[in-house]
């Protein structure tokens, strides 16, 4: 299955994955009614430590400790991609603390959310990879 991985020499720190992350998972048709004057929420988030700055996203692991930890049964895998289903999530957030990754974290409503691969969107592929100026972030199978 095609995953996200980053090259974190590549990684310029600038950002612009959570940007085209958080407006292409918005449902909006324009990123700027999207995103001006809002808190983004991406599912794709930039760390910086020691000079090395590298995008965290979920690795939709083959057996993901957030999928057993959800006392809610709202984390599943479907077709190799784990995904919440933000209706029966019921904002514990205990994904947050057992994601080894750090991928996990609070949205907008206090459910969890996290990468989904753009897999409910109409971008194709994952909008990070698309919106990377450096191709740091690929869309691929290792």
């Amino acid at each position: 299955m095609k995953r996200v991985y980053v090259n974190e020499d590549w990684c310029l720190g600038c950002h612009l994955c959570e940007y085209n992350c958080a407006y292409a998972n918005s449902g909006l048709d324009d990123m700027v009614k999207a995103l001006k004057g809002k808190p983004v929420f991406a599912n794709v988030h930039i760390e910086e430590a020691d000079g090395i700055t590298y995008a965290v996203s979920c690795r939709h692991c083959k057996d993901p400790l957030c999928v057993r930890s959800c006392i809610a049964g709202a984390i599943s895998i479907e077709d190799g991609a784990v995904k919440i289903d933000r209706e029966k999530c019921v904002g514990c957030l205990t994904c947050v603390l057992v994601c080894p990754y750090g991928a996990v974290a609070a949205g907008a409503n206090g459910a969890a959310q996290k990468c989904e691969l753009c897999l409910a969107n109409s971008c194709g592929s994952p909008a990070c990879v698309k919106g990377c100026p450096n191709n740091a972030i690929v869309y691929e199978e290792r």
